[in-house]
């Protein structure tokens, strides 16, 4: 099994890794020397380690410098891989991912997560070395497995807080974690899938992301850092009220914004598939329709709430967000209704992961952890 500790990493080393990781074009050796400010002999010294480890190779690019051509470097992005598990509704969806956070294998199998936590060993780990085998993942590579679930985890990782839309309070996360014989980190759904979002948007300053799951979360970064909050409960935006003595929510309470803007509430209300639901707005089915527009006009006074607080772009993501793309008009136009100081909602975007954005998420930890420790 790969030793996947973290060390004290080399200044120079580090900085020649973490600089071509960086880099999405071209970049020599010349180059690279020039940017991290270090002599050629020193940076062949630390890019023979590099390469003897497996970590970095040469792109097999060529490019004319007006004499000799120089060829590319790059960080290879499979030498590493990382596996994120998301807990949600009554199903796992699993992803393995490189080093650069790409898909290279998913699945999404029923679950009971409720029976599996209690279970002397856990089916979790079942299926896991199930998609493993499956897909032939070499163990050597993997850097651990992220979980995800829809609730909020205390400050040090010991115990799941809550979980309303699973039913849980006060449980153990060994229970769900037992006999995984990886390095597990178990954090909230929405934080991690709004930490992916920053990630691959490449160091964005300020964002509120919110994850439109089964159970409704999100996530805040302020400058570029993720902010969890006093207590570490920072982004519970589904929970903001929306409706005053509304719609019951699974937290016990009335008018959150999580009833009203769920894909729950669709599946409750006509209890069809999401992919079924859209199907049938795009044919215009009247009731269909009359759900839509109410769901989209509660998740614009949730988004404006956020954003009069923060002032900065608010990101959609989530299995809801998946359909919403030819609504995005409507939406902004609902936006633009209910905010007294702009005339335009360009600060509302979908996500850019548009796809398996929170096991990509539970990924992240392994993934960022690595590249900080090379």
């Amino acid at each position: 099994m790969l030793n996947t500790s973290i060390r004290p990493p080399s200044s120079v080393r580090s900085k020649i890794y973490q600089t071509l990781y960086s880099t999405q074009d071209f970049c020599s050796k010349q180059m690279l020397a020039a940017r991290c400010g270090i002599s050629m002999p020193t940076l062949y010294q630390n890019l023979n380690e590099l390469m003897s480890e497996g970590l970095v190779q040469y792109s097999g690019e060529e490019r004319s410098t007006g004499g000799r051509r120089a060829q590319g470097l790059e960080i290879i992005p499979d030498a590493r891989l990382a596996v994120g598990i998301a807990v949600g509704g009554s199903r796992l969806r699993f992803v393995l991912t490189d080093l650069r956070l790409r898909e290279l294998a998913y699945r999404a199998i029923p679950f009971d997560f409720v029976s599996s936590v209690h279970e002397e060993n856990s089916s979790l780990k079942e299926s896991l070395e199930s998609f493993l085998d499956d897909f032939q993942v070499d163990r050597n590579k993997l850097l651990g497995v992220g979980i995800t679930i829809p609730g909020l985890i205390t400050q040090d990782h010991a115990r799941i807080h809550a979980a309303p839309t699973l039913g849980l309070k006060d449980v153990p996360l060994e229970l769900l974690t037992q006999g995984i014989p990886y390095p597990v980190f178990v954090e909230n759904d929405a934080s991690a899938s709004g930490h992916a979002e920053c990630f691959v948007r490449g160091g964005y300053s300020n964002l509120a992301y919110y994850s439109l799951e089964y159970g409704i979360g999100g996530a805040v970064v302020i400058g570029g850092i993720p902010y969890a909050g006093d207590n570490a409960q920072s982004g519970e935006l589904g929970h903001i009220c929306i409706e005053p003595g509304g719609l019951r929510c699974s937290c016990g309470k009335n008018g959150c914004m999580e009833p009203y803007c769920s894909p729950k509430r669709i599946e409750d209300t006509f209890g069809v598939s999401l992919e079924d639901f859209f199907r049938g707005v795009e044919q215009h089915n009247p009731d269909y329709e009359a759900l839509l527009y109410d769901m989209l006009r509660h998740l614009a006074i949730a988004v404006n709430s956020v954003h009069m607080v923060l002032d900065c772009d608010v990101i959609l993501g989530g299995l809801f967000s998946e359909y919403l793309q030819p609504y995005i008009p409507i939406l902004k136009d609902y936006v633009k209704a209910g905010n007294p100081f702009t005339g335009n909602a360009d600060f509302v975007q979908l996500s850019t992961l548009r796809h398996h954005i929170t096991p990509l998420g539970a990924s992240l930890h392994f993934v960022r952890a690595f590249v900080d420790s090379v």
